[in-house]
């Protein structure tokens, strides 16, 4: 299906691009604007990945999906942007494989779905994926959002797959450790209300 997919974007067929964006523009949309934090210019990291895909579809070699593809030239120009915003050093390409414990953690598994699901929780689990470093965040993104395997997410990011499991854990302990005292709170006031 893929292949006849990808002939048909080689021979420029509107319906296999309109096709393609309707599938992966809010998929790319989405990890641009948690990379970036800034709608206007993940709009321009789509409009780039999806031109670069009519330019370059010829080149594309199949080695990989085309959805993982996609993500590695949005990432590519989300990066791009991110370095000409500001210069930065991140630390977490440097740093050992030794894994600090967070301070404090909660038991994920013990709160009540709906306090997971709520509006206002959404809310502080985006707000805490937006504290995550950018390597962080893109890893997190791809394999816990998007879903993609291990393998596709190192490919799309151009690293390693053993890289790729060290930045997911440490995203998941940061994000338990920045959640851990709003989900205590909420706790309290529900134990609270029982009683």
């Amino acid at each position: 299906m893929e292949q006849e997919l990808i002939a048909a974007l080689r021979q420029r067929d509107p319906a296999a691009f309109a096709d393609v964006f309707a599938t992966y523009s809010d998929k790319i949309y989405r990890l641009a604007v948690s990379l970036l934090h800034d709608e206007q210019a993940a709009d321009g990291v789509v409009q780039d990945t999806f031109l670069a895909l009519i330019e370059h579809i010829h080149t594309f070699e199949e080695r990989a999906s085309l959805a993982t593809w996609l993500y590695r030239v949005a990432y590519n120009h989300a990066q791009t942007r991110l370095r000409h915003q500001r210069p930065q050093v991140d630390l977490d390409e440097w740093a050992d494989d030794n894994i600090a414990l967070p301070e404090k953690m909660i038991d994920w598994s013990t709160l009540p779905e709906l306090l997971l699901t709520g509006e206002e929780a959404k809310a502080q689990i985006m707000t805490a994926i937006s504290t995550l470093s950018p390597s962080l965040r893109a890893v997190f993104i791809l394999r816990d959002v998007e879903e993609l395997s291990t393998e596709a997410t190192a490919e799309a990011l151009g690293i390693q797959p053993g890289a790729v499991k060290v930045r997911l854990h440490r995203a998941r302990l940061a994000l338990r450790e920045t959640l851990a005292g709003y989900f205590e709170e909420i706790r309290g006031e529900e134990w609270t209300a029982k009683h």
